[in-house]
């Protein structure tokens, strides 16, 4: 095989791999494992000519709509049908949104395991879906909050004088947040299923109503965050966030105590939140 065609060779290889048998096609006559280059043709409703030229590296760029037959033909994995777009069209495939996104067991026991390091698991449309100990004691106890509440842009918004009195910069935060918000949606594909958010925080928020409307972008990536809390006053941290691998709709945010005496304020919250 030659690597100047990856993306032929990566067809023959998934091909080769399919299960005649399994998929209902008869094993007389058969001298090779996997399925013929005609059957997968037909399974991806293009034509034989042309799909054999795809596996020869002279078939030209397919568009995207082939593509996902053809991953769909080849019964690819989500990894495998992103490797192939990147060979035939050096870019990831679009998003599809997924609702209902439930956070693994190993990802909860990795957010237990950072005990000084709040951290939380939010959607595209800033649901917060998982937390350990230390970003229920810093943030707010999320598991005392019914789930449709456990929403950064609902909590921020809908009261908004408590907010800007814990976070000194509330404006500035508040207008970065809807340009990532919106950001999230739009990549992830959740535009649509966002709508309802989007009126209802519109409705109560003449503030989120007005950001919104600016159509600022950016992404959440790394930054500084300052909270106020009423029995240690200024806490300041510094937080990442990362995609979670395979979960293009969910994001990993860690908020680290800027510095010693920061995270000692954030020690001794946690101390009397046990007793």
């Amino acid at each position: 095989m030659s690597e100047d065609n990856r993306f032929g060779n990566f067809l023959r290889d998934r091909r080769t791999r399919l299960d005649a048998a399994q998929l209902g096609y008869s094993m007389q006559r058969r001298r090779t494992p996997g399925l013929r280059r005609e059957e997968v043709a037909m399974r991806a409703c293009v034509s034989a000519t042309w799909y054999t030229w795809l596996e020869q590296g002279r078939g030209g760029a397919p568009s995207t709509e082939v593509l996902e037959r053809l991953a769909q033909a080849l019964d690819l994995s989500a990894a495998e049908r992103e490797h192939l777009f990147l060979l035939a069209q050096n870019r990831l495939p679009g998003v599809e949104y997924q609702s209902g996104i439930c956070v693994s067991p190993q990802l909860q026991r990795v957010l237990d395991s950072m005990t000084m390091t709040p951290a939380l698991v939010k959607t595209a449309e800033w649901q917060v879906v998982a937390w350990n100990r230390s970003a229920a004691t810093l943030f707010v106890d999320y598991a005392a909050l019914p789930p449709e509440q456990r929403n950064v842009m609902k909590m921020l918004f809908k009261d908004e004088a408590k907010k800007r009195l814990a976070l000194p910069n509330w404006e500035a935060a508040a207008r970065r947040l809807v340009a990532n918000f919106r950001a999230d949606i739009t990549r992830t594909g959740a535009s649509s299923h966002a709508q309802a958010l989007i009126e209802e925080l519109s409705s109560f928020s003449p503030t989120f109503s007005e950001m919104w409307q600016s159509q600022d972008v950016s992404h959440y990536g790394e930054g500084f965050k300052q909270l106020f809390i009423a029995e240690e006053g200024l806490i300041d941290l510094e937080y990442s966030t990362f995609t979670v691998e395979g979960k293009p709709g969910l994001s990993l945010v860690v908020f680290n105590p800027a510095s010693d005496v920061d995270r000692d304020k954030l020690a001794r919250l946690m101390a009397r939140k046990s007793a």
